[in-house]
């Protein structure tokens, strides 16, 4: 995953080469920034401000030396003292509401962005999350996000006030003296070339720098993680870990130094050429000031002013690298924000009203999406995945049955013959190619999907725990759910007594993805959580697939109170806990090859007559 990363951090870079910003990309920003026009007017007239204070000290002071100090004028010289500080008092307030108006602008730009991607994320199909990469999906909401409010605020921000101190610096020093103020403006090459030339070479060690800390990073995701942890002191090496990490490190350590030390002697030979600047001024300019041309007031504030166009001119030599570095943060968001969703709400969804929990697969096939359908390439960090010669394979064929309300159908079948896609189809994880899933008579495809999963409580077979506390975690089936009511899901889900057992009960934290838990007690709460949401539609994949016989003889007790009146579809191995099933659909190779009860089955002698007496002889009946 590193090298996949620093791939894409050099992409990134070269991405900025010969690039041209994007009318539609500038469009879109626009859009975004919209909401802020008043507060971007603000940030631009600040910089105006700050722009003209900064001009009154220079200017003041060649007065004082021409006027105040030869006449001994007094008053003259408090008055220009005080107007010297209520210039460096005003500005200090302009700089103030600037940076005001620059985090309302940035931060709101963050929060806009964030939300965007993340609401669009959230309503992506499976596909998209099972093909992406966990950690670059988050870089997109962070580092991308930061980047695309730098590039508004920060980026734009600092061109803007260049381009402005520069303007009013010159205007200013062309009204005291044109001539030396096309001096220090011929002198700009000795600025430009070393400016462009280290320029580069510092934006290219900062993208290394950030490529390498991302391969650090990425490392140290994924061996902190409890999973990864665990599987590095099962299999991995403590002395290889540190020596691969150290490599890491030292080479974030190296190029660290040489970007200080680059830095340095850039700034050092700025201020070279700068002082060489400066003196050229006094040279010429005093050479005017001894044949009486201009006063020693006028040469001090050219100087002065002189210092203050050098520093804008180098920064907007590298201004067009810098915005195309900035807007990159733009594009890759709109990448995420423009990938299509394969799975979208109806325009006019049809109103479920009162579930009964119908449920009728009509002549369904199902084959999963294309390579490049709710997909984005860039987030996979490695090699796209590409389809097969003839396209994805067909996964279900011909799909017929109907789930009445208050009725349990089982699916069975061996590995990989769909059962789990079947239940999927059914609260919209994916959509059939062909055919129909109807709730309630209602084509699933025509209901909005909160509210179409809102009546369905699914238990999976790796049940997932946030990183909360117990009683949290149940309550994300259903906020307002009261303690006495989490405890009787607890209790009807045969965890109570475990959940009581623990440090703090329901306040206890589980740990990353219920580490701190036995995959049995998951289960359990898996389905605790199930029956506080209380759906009309149950699915229950492989949900006792954890749990030893006495505690799966316990939670199947609980189900059979927990699942009455409600229509349940169980996806089960092990076929003890489905023999009580109203109906047994048997998949094999994406088709229905058997339906019926458990007797029925048996008395049929087919497939499931022969994976039932498979496996009977491990299972207690």
């Amino acid at each position: 995953m590193s090298m996949a990363m620093m791939r894409m951090m050099h992409q990134d870079s070269e991405s900025v080469k010969g690039a041209k910003l994007d009318r539609e990309t500038v469009r879109r920003v626009g859009t975004f920034a919209r909401p802020y026009k008043w507060q971007l007017t603000g940030f631009v007239v600040m910089i105006v401000i700050e722009a003209l204070l900064a001009l009154v000290p220079p200017l003041l002071f060649g007065r004082i030396i021409d006027h105040a100090l030869p006449t001994k004028n007094k008053n003259e010289l408090f008055v220009m003292a005080a107007v010297i500080i209520g210039a460096a008092v005003g500005g200090g307030i302009a700089s103030m509401f600037e940076r005001w108006w620059s985090a309302r602008i940035g931060e709101g730009l963050i929060f806009d962005l964030r939300v965007a991607l993340f609401d669009h994320v959230q309503r992506m199909p499976m596909q998209f999350f099972t093909r992406s990469q966990t950690g670059a999906l988050v870089s997109r909401l962070n580092n991308d996000v930061i980047g695309a409010q730098r590039a508004l605020t920060g980026t734009l921000g600092t061109v803007v006030s260049n381009v402005i101190t520069l303007v009013t610096t010159l205007i200013a020093m062309i009204a005291l003296d044109w001539r030396v103020t096309i001096l220090a403006v011929f002198l700009l090459p000795l600025f430009l070339f070393p400016s462009k030339r280290v320029g580069k070479k510092l934006q290219g060690m900062t993208r290394d720098a950030m490529g390498l800390n991302a391969s650090m990073n990425a490392t140290m995701t994924e061996r902190f993680g409890v999973a990864g942890a665990l599987l590095v002191k099962l299999y991995g090496n403590q002395r290889t870990e540190v020596d691969d990490f150290g490599a890491q490190a030292g080479e974030v350590r190296d190029i660290g130094i040489r970007t200080a030390v680059y830095s340095r002697f850039f700034m050092m030979m700025m201020g070279l050429v700068g002082a060489v600047g400066v003196a050229a001024v006094y040279l010429v300019g005093g050479l005017q000031v001894i044949n009486g041309r201009i006063e020693a007031g006028v040469l001090v504030s050219l100087a002065l002013l002189t210092a203050r166009i050098y520093e804008p001119l180098t920064s907007l030599t590298n201004a067009r690298v810098d915005v195309m570095s900035a807007f990159v943060s733009f594009e890759r968001v709109f990448e995420v924000l423009d990938t299509t969703n394969p799975v979208p709400d109806p325009d006019e969804p049809e109103p479920l009203g009162t579930p009964r929990g119908r449920i009728e697969f009509d002549h369904v096939d199902f084959h999963y999406p294309a390579a490049d359908v709710g997909t984005l390439a860039s987030l996979e960090m490695g090699a796209p995945e590409k389809d097969a010669p003839g396209g994805p394979a067909q996964v279900l064929h011909d799909i017929t049955a109907v789930l009445e309300p208050g009725t349990t159908t089982a699916l069975v079948g061996p590995s990989g013959a769909g059962k789990s896609t079947l239940a999927a189809l059914v609260p919209r994880l994916y959509d059939v190619s062909t055919g129909a899933v109807t709730f309630d008579g209602h084509d699933v495809r025509h209901l909005a999907q909160d509210e179409l999963r809102h009546h369905i409580g699914v238990v999976a077979q790796d049940p997932h725990l946030f990183h909360a506390t117990v009683g949290d975690n149940l309550r994300y089936a259903r906020p307002d759910a009261t303690d006495a009511e989490v405890r009787e899901a607890l209790a009807a889900a045969q965890v109570l007594d475990v959940v009581d057992a623990l440090p703090a009960g329901l306040d206890t934290m589980v740990g990353e993805r219920g580490y701190r838990l036995s995959g049995g007690e998951k289960q359990r709460l898996a389905i605790a959580r199930m029956l506080l949401k209380d759906p009309a539609l149950v699915i229950l994949d492989e949900a006792t697939s954890s749990l030893d016989t006495e505690n799966e003889a316990a939670v199947q007790a609980a189900l059979a109170t927990a699942l009455e009146g409600r229509t349940a579809l169980i996806i089960a191995h092990r076929l003890s806990t489905i023999v009580g099933a109203d109906q047994i659909l048997v998949l094999d190779g994406g088709h229905v090859v058997e339906r019926g009860t458990h007797s029925e089955l048996l008395d049929h002698g087919g497939l499931y007559s022969e994976l039932y007496r498979t496996l009977v002889g491990t299972e207690t009946v």
